[in-house]
């Protein structure tokens, strides 16, 4: 709807952009970096952020740039998930149907990962989402999967993806045999001021905008309401412009998004 009374070609703060249309930041440049030495070392990494701050974001532009020719990307999101369904997600990913015990499966997929990797060559890259919600049960498997042939080698690259309370659990003495197995530790700030501008700029380029559409006022509304989470600046912006086409309003300002917070986000 307003894409057209904007003369944009493609909406500019949906979920599906390309991830080589994204903006990225320098902070999140070098988050991508970290988690591609982790895949390169067979690392273990932990990456964690507040709601909206792009984790998810960040872990598709980390699967695009992997070579497919070398590493095999598997991903797990389940808040529920247990050892048992763990190991079994991971082997139907591979093609397998698992043993129904868990140490059976654990076998199993050790077994698997040596054949892909003496055979197609191809390192196996674990991804767990939502890995702030797994229990402490589950946070042990971790520990004891990743001993292997004597602790001389890891089997995987293992990154687990949660809000920043997973750390916080971390950093609990009870989990201090977890926390010194972490090769590799990234947090995604929110965005400042200027990031922010930078941020809506970049995705209105992407649909296809001649000009700006918000005024420097209301990016300074955008951020005041959104504190820099890039979810929240995607759903103001569209709010927004829906809220500008309706009212025949080429440009954005920060009154209109004032009216837009408190009628409609508040």
């Amino acid at each position: 709807m307003f894409e057209s009374f904007y003369g944009l070609q493609k909406t500019p703060f949906s979920r599906d952009i390309p991830t080589d249309q994204l903006y990225q930041s320098h902070l999140l440049e070098e988050t991508l970096g970290r988690l591609e030495y982790t895949a390169q070392r067979q690392m273990f990494a932990v990456l964690t952020g507040d709601c909206g701050t792009g984790k998810t974001t960040t872990i598709r532009c980390f699967k695009e740039i992997l070579d497919t020719s070398r590493y095999m990307v598997m991903y797990l999101a389940d808040s529920k998930l247990t050892p048992r369904h763990f190991y079994k997600g991971l082997l139907e990913q591979l093609g397998c149907e698992a043993k129904f015990y868990r140490g059976d499966a654990k076998r199993q997929l050790h077994k698997e990962i040596e054949l892909m990797q003496g055979i197609h060559h191809l390192q196996p890259v674990v991804i767990v989402d939502e890995a702030h919600l797994l229990d402490k049960e589950m946070l042990e498997e971790v520990r004891f999967l990743l001993n292997f042939k004597m602790d001389a080698k890891s089997p995987m690259a293992l990154i687990l993806v949660g809000q920043n309370e997973l750390w916080d659990r971390l950093k609990l003495q009870s989990y201090s045999a977890i926390r010194q197995r972490i090769d590799i530790q990234c947090k995604l700030p929110h965005l400042d001021r200027s990031q922010v501008g930078e941020y809506v700029k970049r995705h209105l380029a992407y649909a296809g905008a001649e000009h700006d559409i918000f005024s420097d006022n209301a990016v300074d509304e955008i951020f005041k309401f959104s504190s820099g989470a890039a979810r929240m600046v995607n759903k103001v912006c569209t709010h927004c412009l829906l809220y500008g086409a309706q009212n025949k309003r080429n440009i954005i300002d920060d009154h209109m998004v004032k009216l837009v917070v408190q009628g409609e986000l508040s």
